[in-house]
């Protein structure tokens, strides 16, 4: 199992490291999010541990980066932040986890071994709604017997709502989903066509995409 952890506090790192080591866990380590970018770029990781505050900005930067990329790496996120409200921020762009400093090393390796058997689980799970049947693995999906051409927005859209079926998804929470911080010139409004497109490859079919106004938008099964 490889790891990467993004922390800029050395002797933490360092701990952390020897630690997973022992364990015959492989860790590498990025000071920054520039570094950890660097990082992602050249190797895949199983985990990540991700540290808030870093010296070129927060790891939430990143963490939204991962994700909006359809990046579905399994992150950890380390925070001296006693707030509920930055927990719940970073639950809500997609961490997998959080674990307060300081903390256990034991502790640490549990909860990264468990969110690499979960990630290992989700990944061969088929989800089915109704005549949907969707892969995460591949990010492919059909419909009864009929695969579905999806670009790859369009299964990271229908990745989102139906990992959250019967649940309303904001407009703002789907752009930030789709997009990276590279589509800067794109408006959520944007999100408005992606759902057209994937309204359309269901008509006929007993699978809707609801709006409620204001609220967002939300899978189901028709009837």
């Amino acid at each position: 199992m490889r790891i990467l952890m993004v922390e800029d506090a050395a002797d933490l790192a360092e701990g952390v490291m020897v630690h997973l080591a022992r364990s015959g866990l492989t860790c590498d380590l990025a000071g920054s999010v520039e570094e950890a970018r660097d990082c992602r770029a050249v190797q895949s990781y199983d985990a990540v541990i991700l540290d808030i505050n870093l010296p070129d900005g927060s790891g939430l930067t990143l963490l939204r980066e991962m994700r909006a990329g359809g990046d579905r790496t399994p992150v950890l996120m380390l925070t001296a932040l006693a707030s509920v409200d930055d927990r719940v921020e970073a639950l809500d762009q997609g961490a997998d986890d959080y674990l307060g400093k300081p903390f256990d090393q034991r502790e640490l390796e549990a909860r990264l071994r468990a969110l690499v058997r979960r990630d290992a689980a989700r990944k061969e799970e088929t989800i089915t709604l109704g005549s949907l049947t969707y892969l995460p693995k591949d990010r492919s999906a059909s419909l009864g017997p009929r695969p579905l051409k999806l670009t790859r927005r369009e299964a990271a859209l229908l990745d989102a709502l139906i990992r959250h079926e019967g649940q309303y998804l904001s407009k703002s929470r789907l752009y930030d989903t789709l997009y990276g911080f590279d589509d800067a010139d794109v408006g959520e409004n944007a999100i408005e066509l992606y759902i057209a497109r994937l309204r359309k490859k269901f008509a006929g079919s007993d699978v809707t995409i609801s709006t409620q106004r204001g609220v967002g938008y939300r899978i189901g099964r028709d009837g």
